[in-house]
Formats: C-alpha cells, structure tokens, sequence
C-alpha cells in the first residue's frame, strides 16, 4: 500500500524570530494523520523569495502545504515566487475580489487598489475560496506534486483546511485509512513501561506499528495501522496488556487525567477540593478546564502563606514548628483541613520548594510533598525534582492527580 507524504512549510520571520508560536503545523499535522497521509518534514523558513524557492524545488513529497506570506504588503512574496517557480503570474480572480470589495464594503470601509490585490493568484492554480478573511488559498498541480498555499492566519488557514484542501485531497489522493488507538498512562516511566510490555511489543503483526509518546509524568501508547485494521481492533489489542500495566493506565482514549478522574469522581457521586502550596491553584485550574467540573469540583484554598495555612485551613502550629510547611505533616493536615472546610469527598494538597530559591541543605529546591485523603485514609508522596520552577509545579500538578486516581481506585502506593 503506497504511503502518502507530506510537508509541511511556515513562512514567516516571526516564526524564526521566536515572537509567535507555530501553531500551524501541529495542526494541520493532526489532520494529516488522521487522513492517513504521512508527514515526513516540517520546516519554517523566512518570508524570502530564495527561502520559499529553496523549500518548493528540493521537495520529494506528494503534497506541500504553505502557510504565510500572502498578506496585501510587499514583504509577503508567496504569491510572486509561487508565480516564479511555476512560471505563471498573477491574475485578479473575479470570485475573490467580489469577496473582498464585500468584505470591505460590509463594513463600511473603502474598497482600496491594494485590498484589490488580495484578489491576485497565480492563473493556472486552482482558487481556494477563504470565507473566513480576505487572502484566497492557491492549490497547483505541478510535475506530479500538490502544492497548496493557505494564509497564515489560524483561523483562516483551519477555516480553508477544513472546507477546501481536506475535502479535494480525499476525493483526488484516495489516501488510506489510517487508523490509532491509544493508552494513557501515568507513574511509570517509559523505560519501565517498554519493559513491562516488551514481549507484547515484538508479537505485534508487521503492519501495527506501536509509538511510546512520554510527556512531563506520563507517557502515551499510540498503535497505529494504515488501511489493515480498524479502531476498534487496535483497542482489542491493547486489551492484551491491560493486566499487565493496569495500575498505570488511567484512560483507553487520547484524554487528559484530568478529565479521566472526573469521570471516576462522578462515577463515584464523589466531589473534590484543593489545598494548594507551591502548585499555586494549578490543579484547580486544570480541573476545571474540564467541562461539567462544577458537578463534583467544590473548591480550593491557596495557601502560599503559613498564616492561611494556620487560620483557614487550621494546621496546626506546633506542625510548622517541628515539620516545616514543606512535610508531610503539613500536607496531611492541609488536605484534611480543606476537606472539613468544603465538605468534598476527596481532597488534594501540596507543599513543596519549586525554586529556584528557597531550598536548604535538607530540603533542596524540587522537594515537593502531596497529600490526598477521603477523611478516613490519607496517602502521602514525596517527590524530589530536578526541574526548573514551572515544570516542578507542572510535575507536581500530574502527579498529585495521579495520587488521587490511585486513591479512586484504591491502588495504595505510598
């Protein structure tokens, strides 16, 4: 079965400049796969006219997708070298600049000779109808390749994606089935995991192909085939190593752990609070990024300061004195204090040093301590991290809703 390539090109010396983030690729990237076309490069090069000919005459890709540098100023040259390397030039398309003088006219503003010029694409391309702004998307068929220039603008280029080139690529490239199944797991590295399953691993047939994918405190499973199987059979083999790494495994889809627990926590009737130190709110936060959180999210306290330690959350003084705020006495009594206070089934609290000051000799930066508790048993971790301060309390965050998970399923792990 013949594997569609693809590429991936951003122009913009913004990009290279580090001032805006190439979002773009990811993206279009995703939609790719999920049509079962394989990409193969992804570059971002300068809004140039030697870059963008250097990117579209080296290529062995079936298809190149471009985005940026069709803007009406003259510092966007996509079109005129486009019109270059596929000796052509520039001709107003009727349909785009009746969409334009539109657009403008719509919202009372003049219709100028430069906006005019928005409506300039090569004649021998084929016009991508943009409803979503003013630059038009190009599609040219050239020596047996697909090149395809999309503005810049996210909302314009998903806009154009979604309407125009995923359609025409389905219907013209026939590309095959592509098809993923996944495991999310967390509190087991990926070295560890590898091992656990690696007898599973090298029986798989030739045509599943399986990608460990770590992120920070978690790794993903993804098992991927291309036309061979379908979902539903990739996920029947993953069944296969589910007893095997049960206790790790916290969603059979792409979801976050966030949104995993709120499914247990509902699943339970159960509801949740914060007590949050050195994390700073962030598990709330993440919590509540989950649509319906209200239905089991009761609150949190902030506690930065040892004084709403001691007078909202009712530690207790002597515990500051002889533990430190950083212990695990002080989590323990957080998270039943915070549970008293809201009346949550569940709660979740932190304490820690995530520096890059604020570390001694027995408590070094990256000392961090958590503690969950349902009122009768409270599991308590220590975590000691070497990252710098937003990825120890990003660290601390996923693995606190880890803590919880094991206490959801009454996995004890101290």
């Amino acid at each position: 079965m013949r594997i569609i390539r693809a590429e991936i090109i951003t122009i913009g010396d913004e990009i290279l400049y580090g001032h805006i983030l190439d979002t773009n690729s990811q993206w279009m990237a995703a939609r790719l796969s999920e049509l079962g076309i394989k990409v193969t490069k992804i570059i971002s090069i300068s809004d140039t006219r030697e870059a963008i000919l250097e990117a579209v005459q080296h290529s062995d890709s079936d298809i190149q997708l471009i985005t940026g540098g069709l803007g009406p100023t003259k510092d966007d040259v996509t079109k005129t070298t486009l019109c270059e390397f596929t000796e052509d030039e520039l001709k107003i398309h009727p349909v785009a600049e009746a969409h334009v003088r539109e657009l403008f006219e719509s919202r009372g503003l003049p219709f100028t000779e430069i906006n005019r010029l928005q409506a300039a694409i090569p004649s021998k391309c084929e016009y991508l109808h943009n409803a979503a702004g003013t630059a038009p998307g190009m599609w040219f068929n050239h020596e047996n390749r697909i090149i395809v220039s999309l503005p810049g603008v996210p909302v314009e280029m998903k806009y154009l994606m979604s309407e125009e080139v995923i359609p025409k690529v389905k219907e013209r490239l026939k590309p095959p089935m592509l098809a993923h199944a996944y495991l999310k797991t967390a509190g087991i590295g990926e070295s560890f995991l590898a091992e656990k399953i690696a007898h599973w691993e090298e029986s798989l047939p030739e045509e599943m192909k399986l990608a460990y994918l770590p992120d920070l405190a978690e790794v993903k499973l993804r098992l991927s085939s291309f036309g061979g199987h379908t979902v539903e059979e990739l996920q029947k083999k993953f069944e296969e190593i589910i007893p095997i790494i049960d206790d790790f495994v916290y969603a059979k889809e792409d979801v976050t752990i966030e949104k995993s627990i709120g499914e247990l926590l509902l699943n339970q009737n159960a509801t949740l609070s914060t007590a949050e130190s050195c994390t700073g709110g962030n598990i709330a936060h993440q919590i509540t990024k989950v649509a319906g959180s209200s239905s089991y999210f009761l609150g949190s306290v902030v506690s930065y300061a040892n004084s709403v330690k001691l007078d909202i959350l009712k530690v207790k003084s002597e515990t500051l004195s002889n533990f430190g705020a950083v212990s695990e006495e002080t989590v323990t009594e957080m998270a039943l204090g915070v549970q008293r206070l809201t009346g949550s089934t569940y709660a979740i609290a932190t304490s820690g040093i995530a520096g890059p000051g604020g570390g001694t000799p027995g408590k070094p930066v990256g000392t961090i301590w958590m503690a969950v508790t349902n009122g009768n048993e409270t599991i308590t971790k220590k975590l000691n991290l070497n990252r710098d301060r937003l990825g120890n309390i990003e660290y601390t965050t996923k693995a606190a809703l880890n803590l919880l998970r094991l206490q959801l399923r009454g996995i004890w792990q101290k």
